[in-house]
């Protein structure tokens, strides 16, 4: 290795991957969660199979809205840390603790006026008493996990990657005893079913958010931003920069997760073998996605920590090696897909049915990836430059007006089934990945012309 490739190594690949590994092991103990949630459940019964297929469809929504909305929080803290402004960071974590806490309150709302409608949502008849009682069981999660999340962005923000990574490992050990003992009723523990599961998850939760507010108020290391963060007066400017640098990532993220939702919905209009296959693929597929955005998040951070010094060049390469680590792992996804695909849908279910039909969605399920990878890729790098309106337009026109549509006309029409719902997912995600390339690199026409203009050469 050369001097130049040792250097290009040093300052844009290592910092990426040093900051994203640790976000990945966390998201991958989500994943270890997800497989066990379907699988327990799953093995418990296929109608509780579809059930939390269903109400995991309707949440899923929600919670990347949530998740989408913290991450407006992860560049402005970045950025204030790079200048030295710790105390500033305090604050800007203040006010995005309350913009997050208010969001969270208003979707639970929605989803709480969503409850009276389930037998209308064409859902098979004989799941709906297992789906009401789950629904309301996650549904009181949903402020914990925007606590969780706006803590989690604050230390992402400060490049410590690895605290949220321990919290949500202890998280997902806790989730997974509790749906072992509650599920199936191991010891003095009642036999719920979904239920179960349903309670072990708000548990695990609750206690995640709590770790984070115990670690922020007790580290040393935290002084100066918990000083920050009382000595801050509540504005209403500052909590209207918050939220205009995070609706619109939250919208982004909801129309991505809204084209899995209403594909799953479809997914049920063909039936509970369909809709419990769909699950199955749909939390096999949550291995790509969410070691995508580990990384993507990586991005974001360097991109953010750059664009706050005016180093558009290092922007530019910062995004490129983003964008050879992501094939990478699209690759890696894609590999574990085809190879042991067969193997681990037989751990969701015994169902032959379901086994048969998951089957069938490796090779579109693969198809995706590459859209997937790069949408996830060049999103963060403009989140990371805060030029975040465009994101909601690209999800927009890529999820709405194109995936959503696409996937009604080959699943139903097309006679193409749950196959037609995944194909549909390789056209807009492959279309997103293009457009949000093309915003990023306006961006950077526009910055790189202005610092020429402004006289600054580097």
């Amino acid at each position: 290795m050369n001097a130049t490739t040792a250097n290009t190594w040093n300052r844009y690949y290592r910092p990426i991957l040093q900051l994203g590994v640790p976000i990945a092991i966390g998201q991958l103990g989500v994943i270890i969660m997800g497989f066990a949630d379907t699988m327990m459940v799953g093995r418990f019964s296929t109608d509780a199979l579809a059930a939390a297929s269903f109400v995991n469809a309707v949440f899923n929504l929600f919670v990347y809205m949530m998740l989408g909305y913290s991450y407006g929080l992860t560049p402005l803290i970045s950025s204030l840390v790079g200048q030295g402004r710790r105390a500033e960071a305090g604050g800007t974590l203040k006010y995005g603790l309350i913009c997050n806490l208010v969001f969270a309150l208003l979707l639970m709302l929605i989803l709480g006026v969503g409850y009276c409608f389930i037998d209308r949502m064409g859902q098979p008849a004989e799941i709906l008493p297992l789906v009401r009682p789950y629904y309301l069981t996650i549904g009181a999660s949903l402020l914990f996990v925007a606590l969780f999340n706006a803590l989690r962005q604050f230390t992402d923000g400060i490049s410590e990657t690895s605290t949220g990574m321990w919290v949500i490992l202890v998280g997902n050990v806790l989730n997974i005893v509790g749906n072992f003992v509650l599920i199936y009723g191991v010891g003095p523990f009642p036999r719920l079913g979904l239920l179960g599961a349903g309670v072990s998850t708000l548990t695990a939760r609750i206690i995640m958010a709590v770790i984070m507010v115990a670690l922020l108020l007790g580290r040393k290391r935290y002084a100066a931003y918990r000083q920050g963060f009382c000595q801050s007066a509540v504005r209403t400017a500052s909590l209207l920069h918050i939220n205009r640098q995070s609706f619109p990532i939250s919208l982004q993220m909801g129309m991505e997760s809204g084209a899995f939702t209403v594909s799953g919905i479809m997914a049920g209009w063909l039936g509970a073998v369909d809709l419990a296959t769909y699950q199955v693929m749909v939390t096999l597929g949550g291995l790509g996605f969410l070691l995508y955005y580990s990384f993507g998040s990586g991005i974001t951070i360097r991109v953010a920590h750059f664009y706050g010094q005016n180093d558009w060049s290092s922007v530019r390469s910062t995004t490129r090696a983003g964008v050879f680590i992501l094939l990478g792992m699209a690759a890696i996804s894609s590999m574990i897909f085809y190879f042991g695909g067969e193997f681990i849908i037989h751990g969701f279910t015994s169902d032959p049915a379901v086994i048969s039909l998951s089957l069938t969605l490796i090779l579109p399920m693969i198809l995706y990836q590459l859209g997937d990878s790069m949408q996830i890729c060049f999103a963060n790098a403009l989140r990371g430059t805060s030029h975040v309106m465009a994101m909601m337009w690209v999800a927009f026109v890529s999820y709405v007006v194109v995936n959503i549509p696409a996937g009604y006309l080959l699943a139903f029409p097309c006679g193409l089934g749950v196959v037609g719902l995944y194909l549909a997912f390789s056209i807009g995600l492959i279309l997103a990945a293009s457009l949000f390339a093309w915003n990023f690199y306006k961006v950077m026409r526009i910055g790189c012309i202005g610092k020429r203009g402004n006289g600054v050469t580097g």
